[in-house]
């Protein structure tokens, strides 16, 4: 594509923060700490978590950067960087979440594939950009179409981004068309993240942001979009992200009884304190994010500090000073809430917090319940243990 190239190798990446815990060198995965998440509700670029499936790839000429749009539709169409500025923008702060968060968790109950991520992959940005449907209105495809009359239900998003899973091929992932077309759903294509331009770890200079739904579907460094009949056939859709009951393992799997994952879970992580935190006997603050898919908001946020016996239910809040209400005007539906508690705590013990969303989903007890062999959606209750000391070493 003009103006938009892959690299073959990992000569060229971008600079990352000193504080991110890598995951992976090459391609680059990396986290980071989980104090830096609750620090600041909108997470800063530095400090988002980074994805990578190949070599970042690297922008020549912003001027001659274009998106092909074809497949089921009237005609094909060529749309350059300028249209799409040229597009209403609109800004949307939504929070990402990889499939694979928590998935180092899971691991300890049974051994999982993939990369071994902590509790920070997830982020919560302001994404400024136009909105699929006005794009694809563009291509004569009308707000609120579920089928076009060429007959295609599906939005697939092509990267310039190469990856070994596709044998070298693009990254690739969709939509469905209902979706797409539905302002309502704002799905964007972004080309800035918290003010600025989006920089390449994270998709410079346009990439696609579907709020509630996992990471996966938001495709970075956008270079085609197809309008198709069935679901991307794309390996991260068909042979990935996808949930698995735990009686499945590598021998017997039939990736094609089940769905491409799309929403994610209820989920809640404590961020105040690491795994294992030696605490002075007294005042504790307690504090962590909460998240839930499908634009569906936190109704409680509940923390034990007795392993459970014994509840007590944290506030929450998106901005300091605003009170957070579950699906209300004033809350950030696509965005994460942060929830907060102070216990008194005078002796070492496990610290649990639990969400539950505006459906009543609650997450699950244990990891054992939920064990998939991909490792994803670890949604079960968040546990840290404390230990009590005196001490000042």
């Amino acid at each position: 594509m003009p103006g938009l190239t892959a690299p073959s190798d990992y000569s060229q990446e971008p600079r990352r923060h000193p504080s991110l815990s890598v995951n992976a060198k090459t391609p680059f995965n990396a986290e980071p700490p989980r104090s830096a998440l609750v620090s600041s509700y909108v997470t800063s670029s530095d400090f988002f978590y980074k994805r990578n499936h190949g070599p970042i790839p690297i922008v020549e000429d912003i001027n001659r950067y274009s998106l092909f749009v074809s497949g089921l539709l009237e005609r094909p169409k060529q749309i350059m960087m300028k249209d799409i500025w040229m597009l209403p923008k609109y800004n949307v702060t939504a929070t990402l979440q990889c499939a694979g968060n928590r998935r180092t968790a899971m691991s300890k109950t049974k051994t999982v594939r993939g990369v071994g991520w902590d509790v920070s992959a997830i982020g919560n940005a302001i994404w400024g950009g136009a909105k699929l449907s006005d794009v694809l209105e563009l291509v004569g495809i009308p707000k609120l179409t579920s089928v076009t009359q060429f007959g295609g239900r599906h939005v697939e998003f092509v990267s310039v981004d190469k990856c070994k899973e596709e044998n070298g091929g693009p990254y690739k992932a969709s939509i469905p068309l209902s979706q797409a077309t539905n302002p309502e759903a704002d799905v964007l294509l972004a080309y800035e993240m918290n003010g600025e331009p989006l920089n390449r770890d994270h998709g410079y200079p346009l990439r696609v942001v579907v709020p509630g739904v996992i990471g996966a579907r938001s495709v970075k460094w956008l270079e085609e979009i197809n309008i198709i009949a069935e679901e991307c056939q794309g390996f991260f859709m068909q042979k990935d992200y996808k949930m698995f009951p735990p009686s499945v393992n590598w021998d017997n799997i039939d990736w094609s009884t089940r769905r491409p994952q799309m929403d994610f879970p209820v989920q809640c992580v404590i961020c105040s304190l690491e795994d294992v935190s030696t605490i002075k006997p007294g005042k504790v603050k307690i504090s962590g994010y909460a998240a839930s898919g499908g634009g569906r908001g936190i109704e409680r946020v509940d923390v034990s500090i007795d392993g459970g016996k014994t509840w007590m239910e944290a506030s929450r809040f998106q901005k300091s000073g605003v009170p957070y209400i579950s699906e209300h005007a004033s809350s950030d539906k696509w965005a994460w809430v942060f929830f907060e508690v102070t216990a008194d705590i005078l002796q070492s013990t496990e610290i649990i917090a639990k969400a539950v969303d505006s459906a009543a989903n609650v997450q699950p007890e244990k990891v054992e319940d939920i064990w998939n062999l991909r490792g994803i959606l670890n949604t079960s209750w968040h546990r840290v243990k404390v230990q009590a000391s005196h001490s000042n070493l």
